[in-house]
């Protein structure tokens, strides 16, 4: 159709817009979210700041990208200190500077930023937003917002209710948390940026933030969110195909998401 033709053009724009080490465009590198699942990285700290490397040279190119989450991670080899690269452009859109517009539902339920769930006007900060759901699941393996009603994550997500429950938090960095905050701001014109979050403190200390993230702890969370996150795709996939389900049904009843306990 003319609508999906159009997008492809703008995402061909858009992709020919950025060049930057922390830009990637498949099918030449691996998923984190999937084939590397955060665990293989050799620095989580590594992932964090080229992730934010990436979100800022976009942000500089008036790009919103709206769907930024570990399945659009690129790592480009499984060597030691590979390039984590951001892909998949297709709901990115093109802004005016620091333009608040409301340009349409758009990106994936557990990213969302609240003002997108309230049809507020948006922009720059949603990805933000989703950068500070990202360090969560890095720091401990699970999301800091999850329901498997609907409705109620986004509930939460626009109540801004999470928190740093004992004991996954006990051992992390007031410095870490201090910047998820910042990240998971409500109000998106007080969240922090992409050039100022690269410049924390906690995102500074490079040898610090790789020994928090390598616990065993979180290893063994990361896994299970990954298996979790792998085993709803497999179902989902399959009731689609059958197509022999309400619209009403939950999903994922049983499922839940990880716990570290």
């Amino acid at each position: 159709s003319l609508s999906d033709h159009q997008k492809l053009e703008r995402e061909a724009r858009i992709c020919r817009l950025l060049k930057h080490p922390n830009i990637g465009k498949p099918p030449w590198a691996q998923r984190v979210g999937e084939s590397m699942c955060f665990l293989e990285i050799p620095s989580k700290g590594h992932c964090i700041h080229q992730i934010l490397e990436s979100v800022n040279h976009i942000h500089q190119h008036d790009i919103v990208h709206r769907d930024l989450k570990p399945e659009n991670l690129l790592l480009a080899s499984k060597c030691k200190g590979a390039a984590v690269k951001l892909a998949d452009f297709g709901l990115a859109i093109e802004v005016q500077g620091e333009q608040q517009a409301w340009f349409g539902f758009a990106g994936t339920p557990g990213y969302l930023s609240p003002e997108v769930l309230r049809k507020d006007p948006y922009g720059k900060p949603v990805d933000i937003w989703a950068c500070g759901v990202i360090l969560y699941i890095l720091l401990v393996g699970y999301p800091p917002f999850w329901d498997e009603d609907q409705h109620k994550l986004y509930q939460q997500i626009k109540a801004g209710a999470y928190d740093f429950p004992s004991p996954e938090w006990d051992t992390v960095t007031p410095e870490a948390k201090n910047l998820i905050n910042q990240m998971l701001t409500i109000n998106p014109a007080k969240r922090i940026t992409a050039d100022q979050a690269l410049k924390h403190p906690w995102v500074c200390q490079r040898s610090t933030v790789a020994s928090m993230m390598h616990r065993q702890e979180t290893v063994e969370c990361l896994r299970k969110f990954n298996a979790r996150r792998k085993l709803k795709g497999a179902i989902l996939t399959t009731m689609l195909v059958s197509r022999n389900f309400s619209g009403k049904f939950s999903l994922f009843p049983s499922l839940g998401f990880v716990s570290c306990e």
